[in-house]
């Protein structure tokens, strides 16, 4: 329910762009604020998850909080629309956690591997604003301890995909400091963004 509702947000915020007609020319003809993320550019976001989209429940507890790397490139300028820039990249997440009960239980390891889409248009100065989508896999392993369990370690893998909008702030040409929501390895990311170029 709440990768439903997430989705839809995202997709709502996304849609609320006037995208057809004059109105689209107008408004990005009179935007003033120069784009930060342009074709060509290169970015390296750093990120901490809040709100596992994982694991939640009784008797789990986490192991390794949400963590995420994800790199992009500006790779079309003027896309849709005039200073909306779109950018291209990839995706690795990663989590653990632990259900326990009574001395025994599971140990679980999740990876998010994807490529990501996202449109950038500036609407602040120094912030960079984007929003898009992700598809790639995820690949869950997980491994039995205590007693009353056989030692098992069985994993799993299927298609992952997800929504999201997101910002970075910039104190320098290269440091920024970013913010995603949507349903990736967890449902908010607080991080670091670096330009590399």
């Amino acid at each position: 329910m709440k990768k439903q509702l997430i989705t839809m947000l995202v997709l709502f915020a996304l849609g609320s762009w006037p995208l057809t007609g004059d109105s689209l020319a107008s408004n990005a003809s009179d935007n003033e604020i120069p784009p930060i993320f342009k074709e060509g550019d290169q970015i390296i976001n750093i990120g901490l998850g809040i709100g596992s989209t994982i694991y939640r429940g009784r008797y789990y507890t986490s192991q390794v909080p949400p963590i995420s790397v994800s790199y992009e490139m500006g790779f079309m300028d003027d896309f849709l629309v005039e200073d909306m820039t779109l950018g291209l990249g990839g995706y690795l997440g990663y989590s653990s956690a632990k259900w326990e009960y009574a001395g025994y239980g599971w140990k679980y390891n999740y990876f998010i591997i994807g490529g990501r889409a996202a449109a950038h248009y500036p609407l602040v100065e120094n912030l960079d604003t984007y929003g898009g989508f992700m598809l790639g896999v995820k690949i869950v392993s997980s491994s039995s301890f205590g007693t009353g369990l056989p030692g098992t370690s069985p994993s799993s893998t299927g298609l992952s995909w997800s929504g999201f909008a997101g910002g970075r702030y910039y104190f320098t040409e290269s440091l920024a400091a970013m913010a995603e929501i949507g349903y990736g390895i967890a449902y908010l990311t607080i991080g670091v963004a670096m330009k590399l170029n």
